[in-house]
Protein backbone atom coordinates (compact mmCIF):
# COMPACT_ATOMS: atom_id res chain seq x y z
CA UNK A 1 0.00 0.00 0.00
CA UNK A 2 1.51 3.40 -0.91
CA UNK A 3 -1.25 5.34 0.41
CA UNK A 4 0.94 6.87 3.27
CA UNK A 5 3.48 9.79 2.40
CA UNK A 6 6.34 10.73 4.71
CA UNK A 7 5.79 13.40 7.57
CA UNK A 8 8.84 15.34 6.98
CA UNK A 9 6.01 18.31 6.70
CA UNK A 10 5.01 17.70 10.17
CA UNK A 11 5.66 20.54 12.65
CA UNK A 12 6.12 20.51 16.56
CA UNK A 13 7.84 22.78 19.28
CA UNK A 14 7.93 19.46 21.39
CA UNK A 15 11.60 18.40 21.37
CA UNK A 16 10.18 14.31 21.46
CA UNK A 17 8.27 15.15 18.22
CA UNK A 18 10.90 16.91 16.23
CA UNK A 19 13.00 13.51 16.61
CA UNK A 20 10.09 11.17 15.95
CA UNK A 21 9.40 13.66 12.83
CA UNK A 22 13.01 12.86 12.05
CA UNK A 23 13.33 9.49 12.21
CA UNK A 24 9.49 9.21 10.48
CA UNK A 25 10.97 11.02 7.64
CA UNK A 26 13.30 8.78 6.83
CA UNK A 27 11.03 5.74 6.50
CA UNK A 28 9.74 4.35 3.30
CA UNK A 29 6.22 4.77 1.91
CA UNK A 30 4.81 1.68 3.40
CA UNK A 31 2.20 0.41 5.74
CA UNK A 32 4.69 -0.27 8.45
CA UNK A 33 6.32 3.71 7.77
CA UNK A 34 2.08 4.56 8.12
CA UNK A 35 2.14 2.28 11.67
CA UNK A 36 5.03 4.16 12.37
CA UNK A 37 3.11 7.61 12.81
CA UNK A 38 0.99 5.94 15.37
CA UNK A 39 2.81 5.47 19.07
CA UNK A 40 0.04 3.14 20.72
CA UNK A 41 0.35 0.28 17.88
CA UNK A 42 3.89 -0.26 18.99
CA UNK A 43 2.78 -1.26 22.29
CA UNK A 44 2.22 -5.14 23.75
CA UNK A 45 -0.90 -6.28 25.56
CA UNK A 46 -0.60 -9.49 27.59
CA UNK A 47 3.13 -9.38 27.03
CA UNK A 48 2.02 -10.11 22.89
CA UNK A 49 2.54 -7.42 20.19
CA UNK A 50 -1.10 -5.50 19.95
CA UNK A 51 -3.08 -6.67 16.96
CA UNK A 52 -5.95 -3.45 17.23
CA UNK A 53 -8.96 -4.86 14.87
CA UNK A 54 -11.24 -2.55 16.65
CA UNK A 55 -11.73 0.28 14.48
CA UNK A 56 -15.16 0.53 14.07
CA UNK A 57 -15.56 1.55 17.27
CA UNK A 58 -12.29 3.65 17.64
CA UNK A 59 -9.37 4.01 15.80
CA UNK A 60 -6.08 4.95 16.69
CA UNK A 61 -4.32 8.48 17.04
CA UNK A 62 -1.48 9.79 14.62
CA UNK A 63 1.49 11.49 16.54
CA UNK A 64 0.30 14.30 14.54
CA UNK A 65 -3.01 14.63 16.73
CA UNK A 66 -1.78 14.04 19.46
CA UNK A 67 0.73 17.19 19.34
CA UNK A 68 -2.19 19.22 18.50
CA UNK A 69 -3.72 18.53 21.30
CA UNK A 70 -0.70 18.90 23.82
CA UNK A 71 0.28 22.34 21.50
CA UNK A 72 -3.14 23.49 22.27
CA UNK A 73 -2.71 23.03 25.93
CA UNK A 74 0.54 23.54 26.28
CA UNK A 75 0.81 27.13 24.45
CA UNK A 76 -2.82 27.93 23.77
CA UNK A 77 -5.18 27.20 25.97
CA UNK A 78 -7.92 29.97 27.05
CA UNK A 79 -11.56 29.94 25.92
CA UNK A 80 -12.50 30.99 22.03
CA UNK A 81 -14.91 33.43 20.91
CA UNK A 82 -15.53 35.61 23.82
CA UNK A 83 -11.57 36.90 24.51
CA UNK A 84 -9.57 39.56 23.09
CA UNK A 85 -6.73 38.27 24.54
CA UNK A 86 -3.57 36.88 22.31
CA UNK A 87 -4.24 33.29 23.69
CA UNK A 88 -8.33 33.40 22.92
CA UNK A 89 -7.46 34.69 19.86
CA UNK A 90 -4.75 32.07 18.73
CA UNK A 91 -7.12 29.50 20.37
CA UNK A 92 -10.13 30.61 18.06
CA UNK A 93 -8.29 31.01 14.98
CA UNK A 94 -6.81 27.07 15.67
CA UNK A 95 -10.42 26.05 16.22
CA UNK A 96 -12.09 27.76 13.10
CA UNK A 97 -9.27 26.49 10.85
CA UNK A 98 -10.33 23.43 11.52
CA UNK A 99 -13.83 23.79 10.78
CA UNK A 100 -12.44 25.21 7.46
CA UNK A 101 -10.54 22.08 7.17
CA UNK A 102 -13.53 19.68 7.42
CA UNK A 103 -15.27 22.22 4.56
CA UNK A 104 -13.37 21.60 2.47
CA UNK A 105 -12.23 17.84 3.23
CA UNK A 106 -16.00 17.17 2.96
CA UNK A 107 -16.81 19.66 -0.22
CA UNK A 108 -19.41 21.79 1.89
CA UNK A 109 -19.98 24.61 0.11
CA UNK A 110 -19.66 26.90 3.33
CA UNK A 111 -18.20 26.54 6.69
CA UNK A 112 -21.71 27.89 7.64
CA UNK A 113 -22.56 23.98 6.66
CA UNK A 114 -20.20 22.86 9.33
CA UNK A 115 -21.93 22.19 12.69
CA UNK A 116 -19.44 21.34 15.68
CA UNK A 117 -21.33 18.34 17.84
CA UNK A 118 -19.99 15.78 20.22
CA UNK A 119 -20.55 12.84 17.43
CA UNK A 120 -22.67 11.25 15.40
CA UNK A 121 -25.30 10.51 17.98
CA UNK A 122 -25.37 14.20 18.80
CA UNK A 123 -25.96 15.25 15.22
CA UNK A 124 -28.89 12.94 14.44
CA UNK A 125 -30.54 13.98 18.18
CA UNK A 126 -30.09 17.61 16.93
CA UNK A 127 -31.79 17.05 12.94
CA UNK A 128 -34.54 14.98 14.97
CA UNK A 129 -35.04 17.70 17.59
CA UNK A 130 -35.00 20.58 15.54
CA UNK A 131 -36.01 19.84 12.25
CA UNK A 132 -37.64 16.54 12.56
CA UNK A 133 -40.06 18.47 15.73
CA UNK A 134 -40.64 21.27 12.59
CA UNK A 135 -41.76 19.01 10.31
CA UNK A 136 -43.38 16.03 11.17
CA UNK A 137 -46.84 15.84 12.18
CA UNK A 138 -49.54 13.20 13.51
CA UNK A 139 -50.02 10.19 10.80
CA UNK A 140 -46.65 11.67 9.14
CA UNK A 141 -43.85 8.68 8.65
CA UNK A 142 -40.10 8.79 8.88
CA UNK A 143 -38.40 6.29 7.03
CA UNK A 144 -34.71 4.54 7.83
CA UNK A 145 -33.19 1.18 7.64
CA UNK A 146 -32.95 -2.38 9.16
CA UNK A 147 -29.24 -2.20 9.64
CA UNK A 148 -29.20 1.30 11.23
CA UNK A 149 -27.28 1.93 14.77
CA UNK A 150 -29.27 2.51 17.63
CA UNK A 151 -28.19 6.13 16.91
CA UNK A 152 -30.01 6.61 14.13
CA UNK A 153 -33.56 4.49 15.79
CA UNK A 154 -34.08 5.91 18.74
CA UNK A 155 -33.80 9.51 18.29
CA UNK A 156 -36.66 8.89 15.46
CA UNK A 157 -38.39 6.54 17.70
CA UNK A 158 -38.56 9.73 20.45
CA UNK A 159 -39.85 11.73 17.71
CA UNK A 160 -42.64 9.26 16.60
CA UNK A 161 -43.73 8.94 19.71
CA UNK A 162 -43.79 12.63 20.49
CA UNK A 163 -45.89 13.49 17.25
CA UNK A 164 -47.88 10.57 17.08
CA UNK A 165 -46.15 9.81 13.57
CA UNK A 166 -44.83 6.15 12.36
CA UNK A 167 -41.32 4.88 12.12
CA UNK A 168 -40.88 2.67 8.20
CA UNK A 169 -38.28 0.53 8.07
CA UNK A 170 -36.40 -0.61 4.70
CA UNK A 171 -36.01 -4.44 4.60
CA UNK A 172 -32.60 -6.10 4.01
CA UNK A 173 -31.91 -9.27 2.29
CA UNK A 174 -30.10 -12.25 3.82
CA UNK A 175 -26.69 -10.93 2.48
CA UNK A 176 -27.15 -7.67 4.34
CA UNK A 177 -28.15 -5.28 1.20
CA UNK A 178 -31.25 -3.29 1.40
CA UNK A 179 -33.80 -4.01 -1.00
CA UNK A 180 -34.66 -0.70 -3.05
CA UNK A 181 -37.10 -1.53 -4.41
CA UNK A 182 -39.24 -1.71 -0.89
CA UNK A 183 -37.42 1.62 -0.43
CA UNK A 184 -39.05 2.93 -3.55
CA UNK A 185 -42.46 1.44 -2.16
CA UNK A 186 -41.77 2.62 1.06
CA UNK A 187 -41.47 6.40 0.14
CA UNK A 188 -44.89 8.43 -0.17
CA UNK A 189 -46.40 11.73 0.58
CA UNK A 190 -46.48 10.94 4.39
CA UNK A 191 -42.62 10.70 4.15
CA UNK A 192 -40.92 13.54 6.27
CA UNK A 193 -37.07 12.64 6.42
CA UNK A 194 -35.37 9.01 5.54
CA UNK A 195 -32.81 8.12 7.42
CA UNK A 196 -29.85 6.20 6.62
CA UNK A 197 -26.69 4.59 7.12
CA UNK A 198 -23.82 5.15 4.44
CA UNK A 199 -21.89 2.09 6.11
CA UNK A 200 -23.13 -0.36 8.42
CA UNK A 201 -20.89 -0.69 11.06
CA UNK A 202 -22.50 -4.42 11.83
CA UNK A 203 -22.17 -6.05 8.42
CA UNK A 204 -19.61 -3.35 6.57
CA UNK A 205 -22.27 -3.01 4.33
CA UNK A 206 -21.87 0.05 2.14
CA UNK A 207 -25.42 1.43 0.77
CA UNK A 208 -26.04 3.25 -2.16
CA UNK A 209 -26.91 6.13 -0.44
CA UNK A 210 -26.68 8.58 -3.84
CA UNK A 211 -28.68 6.48 -5.60
CA UNK A 212 -31.33 6.50 -2.57
CA UNK A 213 -30.77 10.16 -2.09
CA UNK A 214 -31.70 10.98 -5.65
CA UNK A 215 -35.07 8.41 -5.14
CA UNK A 216 -35.92 10.51 -2.12
CA UNK A 217 -35.59 13.91 -3.64
CA UNK A 218 -37.18 13.38 -6.77
CA UNK A 219 -40.54 13.17 -4.20
CA UNK A 220 -39.36 15.99 -2.09
CA UNK A 221 -38.10 14.29 0.56
CA UNK A 222 -34.95 15.53 2.56
CA UNK A 223 -32.16 12.64 3.83
CA UNK A 224 -29.67 12.18 6.43
CA UNK A 225 -27.21 9.72 6.17
CA UNK A 226 -25.20 8.41 9.16
CA UNK A 227 -21.41 8.34 7.97
CA UNK A 228 -19.56 7.19 10.78
CA UNK A 229 -18.27 4.82 9.50
CA UNK A 230 -17.79 5.70 5.53
CA UNK A 231 -15.69 8.90 6.38
CA UNK A 232 -12.75 6.73 7.88
CA UNK A 233 -12.64 4.49 4.80
CA UNK A 234 -13.47 6.46 1.88
CA UNK A 235 -14.07 10.27 -0.12
CA UNK A 236 -17.52 11.55 0.57
CA UNK A 237 -18.73 14.48 -0.97
CA UNK A 238 -21.34 16.89 0.10
CA UNK A 239 -22.15 18.45 -3.37
CA UNK A 240 -21.54 14.94 -5.34
CA UNK A 241 -23.85 12.97 -2.67
CA UNK A 242 -26.43 15.89 -2.45
CA UNK A 243 -27.79 14.82 1.04
CA UNK A 244 -29.15 17.41 3.04
CA UNK A 245 -27.52 16.46 6.42
CA UNK A 246 -24.83 14.09 6.77
CA UNK A 247 -23.16 13.33 10.25
CA UNK A 248 -20.03 11.70 11.51
CA UNK A 249 -17.60 11.39 14.50
CA UNK A 250 -14.15 12.32 14.80
CA UNK A 251 -12.49 9.31 16.95
CA UNK A 252 -13.65 7.01 14.33
CA UNK A 253 -11.54 8.56 11.56
CA UNK A 254 -8.26 9.47 13.95
CA UNK A 255 -9.17 12.02 15.61
CA UNK A 256 -9.82 12.90 19.32
CA UNK A 257 -13.27 11.43 21.18
CA UNK A 258 -16.00 13.55 22.13
CA UNK A 259 -16.03 15.73 18.74
CA UNK A 260 -18.15 15.67 15.36
CA UNK A 261 -19.85 16.92 12.57
CA UNK A 262 -23.05 17.76 11.58
CA UNK A 263 -23.60 19.06 7.44
CA UNK A 264 -26.71 20.41 6.76
CA UNK A 265 -27.55 22.43 4.09
CA UNK A 266 -27.20 25.92 4.60
CA UNK A 267 -31.29 26.63 3.59
CA UNK A 268 -32.65 24.27 5.85
CA UNK A 269 -30.26 24.78 8.63
CA UNK A 270 -31.19 28.64 8.62
CA UNK A 271 -34.42 27.55 9.50
CA UNK A 272 -34.31 25.78 12.32
CA UNK A 273 -34.28 26.45 15.84
CA UNK A 274 -31.42 26.16 18.13
CA UNK A 275 -30.84 22.88 19.97
CA UNK A 276 -29.65 23.98 22.80
CA UNK A 277 -29.96 27.53 24.22
CA UNK A 278 -26.78 29.19 26.24
CA UNK A 279 -23.66 31.23 25.27
CA UNK A 280 -22.32 31.57 22.22
CA UNK A 281 -25.54 30.83 20.24
CA UNK A 282 -26.95 34.04 20.69
CA UNK A 283 -26.37 37.88 19.46
CA UNK A 284 -28.35 39.09 22.49
CA UNK A 285 -30.38 38.13 25.16
CA UNK A 286 -33.28 40.35 27.27
CA UNK A 287 -35.86 39.01 29.34
CA UNK A 288 -37.79 39.82 26.74
CA UNK A 289 -36.45 38.26 23.84
CA UNK A 290 -33.60 36.42 22.63
CA UNK A 291 -31.73 37.20 19.04
CA UNK A 292 -30.41 33.98 17.99
CA UNK A 293 -26.18 33.54 16.76
CA UNK A 294 -25.71 33.11 12.75
CA UNK A 295 -24.59 29.75 11.46
CA UNK A 296 -23.13 27.38 12.08
CA UNK A 297 -23.10 29.47 16.35
CA UNK A 298 -27.00 29.09 16.57
CA UNK A 299 -26.11 25.17 17.18
CA UNK A 300 -23.25 25.39 19.30
CA UNK A 301 -24.28 26.71 22.62
CA UNK A 302 -21.54 26.94 25.70
CA UNK A 303 -18.15 26.48 25.81
CA UNK A 304 -17.20 23.73 23.23
CA UNK A 305 -14.61 20.69 23.18
CA UNK A 306 -12.18 23.50 21.55
CA UNK A 307 -8.96 20.96 22.01
CA UNK A 308 -11.24 17.72 20.03
CA UNK A 309 -11.95 20.37 17.17
CA UNK A 310 -8.33 21.00 16.86
CA UNK A 311 -7.60 17.68 17.18
CA UNK A 312 -9.98 16.79 14.47
CA UNK A 313 -8.22 19.13 12.20
CA UNK A 314 -5.01 17.44 12.59
CA UNK A 315 -6.34 13.95 11.76
CA UNK A 316 -7.79 15.74 8.55
CA UNK A 317 -4.11 17.33 7.98
CA UNK A 318 -2.89 13.29 8.28
CA UNK A 319 -5.31 11.91 5.80
CA UNK A 320 -4.85 15.01 3.41
CA UNK A 321 -1.73 13.82 3.04
CA UNK A 322 -2.48 10.24 2.30
CA UNK A 323 -3.71 8.64 -0.96
CA UNK A 324 -7.13 8.41 -0.40
CA UNK A 325 -7.64 5.81 -3.53
CA UNK A 326 -4.50 3.78 -2.80
CA UNK A 327 -6.12 3.37 1.14
CA UNK A 328 -9.23 2.53 0.22
CA UNK A 329 -8.01 -0.17 -2.40
CA UNK A 330 -5.61 -1.76 0.17
CA UNK A 331 -8.14 -2.43 2.56
CA UNK A 332 -10.81 -3.94 -0.03
CA UNK A 333 -7.33 -6.66 -0.75
CA UNK A 334 -7.01 -6.47 3.38
CA UNK A 335 -10.94 -7.24 4.00
CA UNK A 336 -10.48 -10.02 0.76
CA UNK A 337 -7.73 -11.20 2.42
CA UNK A 338 -9.50 -11.64 5.52
CA UNK A 339 -12.64 -12.92 4.23
CA UNK A 340 -10.19 -16.07 2.80
CA UNK A 341 -9.12 -16.99 5.57
CA UNK A 342 -12.03 -16.65 8.35
CA UNK A 343 -14.00 -18.65 6.00
CA UNK A 344 -11.17 -21.68 6.42
CA UNK A 345 -12.07 -21.86 9.76
CA UNK A 346 -14.37 -24.63 10.44
CA UNK A 347 -17.55 -23.44 12.40
CA UNK A 348 -16.87 -19.86 11.50
CA UNK A 349 -19.62 -17.89 9.94
CA UNK A 350 -19.40 -14.54 8.50
CA UNK A 351 -22.58 -12.68 8.96
CA UNK A 352 -23.33 -9.62 6.07
CA UNK A 353 -21.95 -10.79 2.60
CA UNK A 354 -22.47 -7.72 0.40
CA UNK A 355 -21.21 -7.07 -2.98
CA UNK A 356 -20.12 -3.76 -1.37
CA UNK A 357 -18.28 -4.13 2.09
CA UNK A 358 -15.91 -1.62 3.72
CA UNK A 359 -13.25 -3.37 6.49
CA UNK A 360 -15.72 -5.05 8.99
CA UNK A 361 -16.07 -8.84 9.09
CA UNK A 362 -18.69 -9.76 12.06
CA UNK A 363 -18.51 -13.16 12.98
CA UNK A 364 -20.16 -16.35 14.93
CA UNK A 365 -17.86 -19.07 15.48
CA UNK A 366 -20.81 -22.30 16.42
CA UNK A 367 -21.20 -23.29 19.89
CA UNK A 368 -19.02 -20.78 21.47
CA UNK A 369 -20.22 -17.04 22.58
CA UNK A 370 -18.89 -14.12 20.81
CA UNK A 371 -17.83 -12.49 24.03
CA UNK A 372 -15.52 -15.75 25.44
CA UNK A 373 -13.91 -15.41 22.01
CA UNK A 374 -13.15 -11.66 22.37
CA UNK A 375 -11.53 -12.67 26.38
CA UNK A 376 -9.73 -15.26 24.65
CA UNK A 377 -8.23 -13.17 21.83
CA UNK A 378 -7.65 -10.52 24.24
CA UNK A 379 -5.00 -12.91 26.14
CA UNK A 380 -3.30 -13.13 22.74
CA UNK A 381 -2.91 -9.62 22.35
CA UNK A 382 -5.95 -9.27 19.49
CA UNK A 383 -8.58 -6.24 20.34
CA UNK A 384 -11.68 -6.70 18.60
CA UNK A 385 -15.62 -5.79 19.34
CA UNK A 386 -17.88 -8.51 21.01
CA UNK A 387 -21.86 -7.92 21.33
CA UNK A 388 -24.44 -6.59 19.37
CA UNK A 389 -22.53 -3.61 18.32
CA UNK A 390 -25.71 -0.94 19.13
CA UNK A 391 -27.49 -2.65 16.44
CA UNK A 392 -29.65 -5.09 18.15
CA UNK A 393 -32.28 -5.18 15.13
CA UNK A 394 -29.22 -6.16 13.23
CA UNK A 395 -28.99 -9.39 15.42
CA UNK A 396 -32.47 -10.35 15.46
CA UNK A 397 -32.66 -10.08 12.02
CA UNK A 398 -29.81 -12.82 11.77
CA UNK A 399 -31.57 -15.06 14.36
CA UNK A 400 -28.34 -14.58 16.69
CA UNK A 401 -27.89 -12.49 20.03
CA UNK A 402 -24.52 -11.17 19.17
CA UNK A 403 -21.40 -11.19 17.08
CA UNK A 404 -17.71 -11.08 16.85
CA UNK A 405 -16.26 -8.41 15.18
CA UNK A 406 -13.23 -7.74 13.56
CA UNK A 407 -12.39 -4.30 11.88
CA UNK A 408 -9.48 -3.04 10.12
CA UNK A 409 -7.76 0.61 9.34
CA UNK A 410 -5.05 1.17 6.90
CA UNK A 411 -2.78 0.57 9.32
CA UNK A 412 -3.19 -3.30 9.63
CA UNK A 413 -1.62 -5.64 8.09
CA UNK A 414 -2.13 -9.51 6.51
CA UNK A 415 -0.03 -10.67 8.86
CA UNK A 416 -2.03 -9.57 11.63
CA UNK A 417 -4.78 -11.14 9.81
CA UNK A 418 -2.98 -14.63 10.09
CA UNK A 419 -2.74 -13.74 14.03
CA UNK A 420 -6.65 -13.38 14.40
CA UNK A 421 -7.39 -16.48 12.47
CA UNK A 422 -4.22 -18.08 15.02
CA UNK A 423 -6.27 -16.63 17.48
CA UNK A 424 -9.60 -17.84 16.37
CA UNK A 425 -8.21 -21.74 16.14
CA UNK A 426 -7.03 -21.28 19.83
CA UNK A 427 -10.12 -20.34 20.86
CA UNK A 428 -12.07 -23.43 19.39
CA UNK A 429 -8.84 -25.66 21.27
CA UNK A 430 -9.64 -24.43 24.37
CA UNK A 431 -13.46 -23.61 24.19
CA UNK A 432 -14.20 -26.17 21.22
Amino acid sequence: MSGCKKAANWKSKMEITATYLADAAKAPVTVESCRFHFPLLRRQVNGKPLVYLDNAATSQKPQIVIDAIMRYYHEENSNIHRGVHYLSTKATEAYEEARIKVQNFINARSMQEVIYVRGTTEAINLVAATYGRMHVTAGDEVVISAMEHHSNIVPWQLLCEEKNAQLRVIPMNDAGELLLDEYERLLSDKTKIVAVTHISNALGTINPVKQMIASAHRRGIPVLVDGAQAVPHIKVDMQDLDCDFYAFSSHKMFGPTGVGVLFGKRELLEKMPPYQGGGDMIKSVTFEKTIYNDLPYRFEAGTPNIEGGIGLGAAIDYMNGMDLNAVAAYERELLAYATVRLKEIPGLTIIGAAKEKASVISFVLDGIHPHDIGTILDYEGIAIRTGHHCAQPVMKRFGIPATARASFAFYNTKEEVDVLVKGIYKVKEVLG
